[in-house]
């Protein structure tokens, strides 16, 4: 039975908030800040390690040339500075991590320097985090006795090595209990991936999601294994219609198999009908494979990123693919040849740009079924929006965008292409560019692409 869609969905961005209680639950919420003075505290003693590391580094410089360090002083010193480092590596690891886990977001999203942990840390993350960086260190210490064995005791070798292997166990059994605090995060969808299994039915009311009509409950497809397999009874595919507004189903048609015996299934096996039914199905312009990109092109480009990310592990874990650069750097391409690797793995895609995603969730909602759409849209572990930024859109079009990144947030992946940073989103949708950016960036790889036109070089050569 379909829902019937209010004229006037209630705005997104304003979440209802009962009055009661809320100014002692702010004030509390306030106290956070008196950790901020701890965390800058910590900025201070990485000064002070600093200071004592090019101190050490000196000492052994002017020893080295004067002749007076022996090997093993050398390598005793050494050891120091990378102990120094690694003290330092966990004192960066503090400040950042917990000043983001415990006091305020500090807001790196599309920086190019991000550190990968910090887009998914929290309180049992840093934990684990921590008690590794001190067993490294612990090691780093037991190293330089065993090294200078000849000036340190039995007695401090052997307490050594046992405080060495209690840190050890302390750090296994710190990770071995927040395992199933990390499980549990993701069975509510906390601050990792798509939880493992179907989620429950949507009720009328969901954390961080717009409000509006009850949908049906609509079971959520468990991520696939890279490489996945589509099923034996797969009997349709999906397709981005272009000119409507809704999902169009089709019969995958039966094909004789080489050799001329029996029927394709539509499953990628046989002659392969089920790929090709899903690579049509998706939309794509054009066919780009990964592997025709000019790598070269590029001025600045993270060719280990291109990899991880051509393994699809982001599609299994529901994350995102953000591609920011100037038009004619190959962003379009790298979104085809993602999508079209995800549709060799058995999943289905979609690929559209921005304006024609505006037009079909626009026609949804004038049709009174834009919580139906989102829904069916579920199907799809892979939607590719092409060219955000080009157009800008008006708050009703960039509040419809705003849902649809809301509905597959920690759902299902999502890959962007924009000639403009996040940072620079309002110019695009205004008011909700900071709700969007937030759910887009929070579980998401941002690629950034610099140098020309490769277009435009084209016809400059061939000119």
């Amino acid at each position: 039975m379909r829902t019937v869609q209010p004229t006037t969905p209630p705005d997104p961005l304003t979440p209802s908030v009962s009055p009661q209680g809320t100014t002692l639950g702010y004030a509390l919420f306030a106290t956070r800040w008196l950790q901020a003075p701890l965390y800058f505290g910590l900025v201070a003693a990485q000064g002070v390690y600093v200071y004592k590391f090019f101190n050490e580094l000196w000492t052994l410089i002017v020893r080295c040339v004067s002749g007076s360090a022996t090997e093993t002083y050398v390598m005793l010193a050494v050891l120091k500075l990378v102990d120094v480092v690694m003290i330092a590596n966990l004192l960066i690891m503090t400040i950042v991590g917990g000043y983001e886990t415990f006091v305020s977001r500090i807001g790196l999203q599309g920086h190019r320097d991000q550190p990968e942990w910090l887009s998914h840390v929290n309180s049992n993350v840093l934990k684990v985090k921590l008690a590794t960086a001190i067993v490294g260190i612990s090691s780093v210490h037991l190293l330089q006795m065993f090294v200078d064995v000849h000036h340190t005791s039995h007695h401090a070798l052997l307490w050594g090595t046992v405080i060495h292997m209690a840190f050890i166990a302390s750090a296994v059994l710190l990770a071995y209990m927040s395992g199933p605090m990390l499980r549990e995060d993701k069975g509510h969808g906390s601050h990792h991936g798509m939880p493992e299994g179907p989620r429950p039915a949507r009720g009328p009311v969901e954390r961080d999601r717009p409000q509006g009509p009850v949908d049906p409950p609509v079971p959520l497809r468990a991520p696939l294994p890279i490489p996945a397999q589509a099923t034996s009874n797969e009997n349709y595919e999906t397709r981005f219609a272009r000119g409507t507004t809704r999902l169009v189903r089709y019969e995958a048609r039966r094909e004789p198999q080489a050799g001329g015996a029996g029927t394709g299934n539509g499953n990628g096996t046989g002659n392969g009908n089920g790929v090709e039914g899903r690579i049509r199905a998706a939309g794509f312009p054009a066919r780009k494979l990964l592997e025709e990109f000019d790598e070269g092109h590029p001025r600045s480009f993270d060719r280990l990123l291109l990899a991880r990310l051509g393994t699809l592990d982001f599609v299994a874990t529901g994350r995102n693919v953000v591609f920011v650069g100037a038009p004619g750097t190959g962003k379009t391409h790298l979104a085809i040849g993602l999508g079209v690797r995800a549709c060799q793995a058995g999943h289905r895609v979609l690929f559209a740009t921005a304006a024609e995603w505006a037009a079909r969730l626009a026609g949804a909602r004038a049709e009174g079924r834009l919580a139906q759409e989102l829904s069916e849209l579920d199907a799809c572990p892979l939607l590719i929006v092409d060219e955000a930024g080009y157009l800008p859109f008006d708050p009703d079009t960039a509040r419809l965008f705003f849902q649809l990144i809301a509905h597959r947030y920690e759902r299902a992946s999502l890959i962007v292409t924009s000639d403009r940073p996040l940072a620079r989103w309002e110019e695009i949708f205004g008011g909700a560019a900071p709700a969007m950016v937030d759910r887009l960036a929070h579980h998401a790889e941002i690629v950034r692409l610099e140098g020309d036109s490769y277009r435009l070089r084209r016809a400059t050569s061939a000119g």
